[in-house]
C-alpha cells in the first residue's frame, strides 16, 4: 500500500466519524478551531481565544477567517463563553 493510499483510507475514516459525529456541517475551518478547542480543552475546562489562534491547525487561518468561525460555533452551540468575567474564553460542548 503507498503511502498515497494510507493518506486516503486515513481521510475516509475521519470523514465518515464526521458524519457519526454530526461534524460534516462545520465548515473545515469550524471544524479545526473546534479540534483545536477539543484537544486545549483537555489542559483547562476553559479555553482561550489567544490559545486557539496559536493551534497548529488553525495558525493559518486568517483572523477575519478565525473571528467569524468562532461566533458560528458559537451561535450553533459547539463552544459558549465562558461565564467568568473574563472575555475571549469558551467552554467546549460534545458535538449533537
Amino acid at each position: 500500500m503507498t503511502e498515497i493510499s494510507k493518506l486516503t483510507e486515513l481521510r475516509k475514516l475521519m470523514q465518515s466519524m464526521e458524519q457519526t459525529l454530526g461534524l460534516e456541517q462545520l465548515s473545515p475551518v469550524e471544524r479545526d478551531i473546534y479540534y483545536a478547542a477539543e484537544e486545549l480543552s483537555k489542559q483547562d475546562q476553559e479555553v482561550r481565544t489567544f490559545g486557539l489562534i496559536e493551534h497548529t491547525l488553525v495558525k493559518s487561518v486568517s483572523r477575519p477567517t478565525f473571528f467569524r468561525a468562532l461566533k458560528s460555533l458559537v451561535q450553533k452551540g459547539y463552544l459558549s463563553q465562558s461565564g467568568s468575567s473574563n472575555r475571549g474564553r469558551y467552554i467546549v460542548h460534545a458535538p449533537r
